[in-house]
């Protein structure tokens, strides 16, 4: 909801001209956008073409009452503030109507200039006190429902990542599963030289029995200085000699990791020398 532009407009209602008159001479100091109708029905047909925030409406009209004016002016704008002119033997015959929230206030005849002008301007403060208040749950509920359909994306998102996980295990224990599989040698090395993952072969070609577990060592400690200096020196083509402690003759070749994902490290495989049982 935007803040207010438009000035302070009131609506004077009377069916005498001459008292429509006074009021707006009255009023004209305040500085007030001031509208006048000549009886109830002229002022509906200025409330449904114009907004208006404060209503002054006499109560005794011939053709329609104030207060039957003021509860069809709740219809049609029912966030101005409407107030009533009355005499004091009609108090009780709108009082109903007051509290029924027809009415926001009624001012008692003849009235008191100062005090007339005192109570309007109370009546476009609390008017605006009203607007702002609702301007600002507007923006709250916005806000709100801004919140929960971030929520609602981010859980989606949420869900999304989450599938994709399970996905990425299912894939990563396929892989797992692959590799102990094969009956290559397999020894994969992080960027400190630490030996992260294996295989079943390369486990039996190294004793991983128990008595040298070759998760954790360093690469370094498990093959001698001129194998490495051999593997790093590898080009895809051909690989170096290496004879394991199971006395195999292997290839050995050593990849790079990270030409096809975000890896890092590097991949040593062991490739058995066939002449050798």
């Amino acid at each position: 909801m935007e803040a207010s532009t438009h000035p302070r407009t009131l609506l004077l209602v009377d069916d005498k001209a001459d008292v429509l008159a006074a009021l707006r001479r009255l009023l004209r100091p305040d500085g007030y956008k001031i509208l006048t109708a000549l009886g109830g029905a002229a002022g509906l047909d200025i409330l449904k073409k114009q907004p208006v925030d404060v209503i002054l409406s006499e109560q005794r009209m011939q053709h329609m009452s104030g207060v039957e004016f003021l509860s069809q002016a709740r219809l049609v704008q029912p966030d101005c503030v409407r107030m009533a002119l009355t005499g004091y033997l009609e108090i009780q015959s709108i009082a109903k109507t007051v509290n029924e929230g027809a009415i926001y206030k009624f001012l008692t005849k003849p009235w008191d200039d100062e005090q007339l002008r005192a109570t309007l301007r109370e009546a476009f403060v609390y008017k605006e006190l009203a607007d702002d208040n609702r301007r600002l749950a507007a923006e709250l509920s916005r806000a709100n429902q801004n919140l929960i359909l971030a929520n609602q994306r981010l859980q989606a998102l949420l869900e999304e990542k989450q599938h994709q996980l399970a996905r990425d295990e299912k894939v990563l224990d396929v892989l797992h599963e692959v590799m102990q599989i094969l009956p290559l040698p397999l020894l994969g090395v992080d960027d400190s030289g630490m030996i992260a993952t294996t295989n079943e072969a390369a486990r039996q070609a190294f004793g991983d029995n128990g008595e040298v577990l070759l998760l954790g060592q360093q690469i370094s400690a498990l093959l001698p200085p001129e194998s490495l200096r051999a593997a790093d020196a590898d080009k895809r083509e051909r690989g170096s000699a290496f004879t394991a402690p199971n006395a195999r003759a292997y290839t050995l070749f050593c990849r790079a990791l990270g030409q096809h994902s975000a890896a890092s490290g590097r991949l040593f495989i062991f490739i058995p020398d066939k002449a050798t049982p």
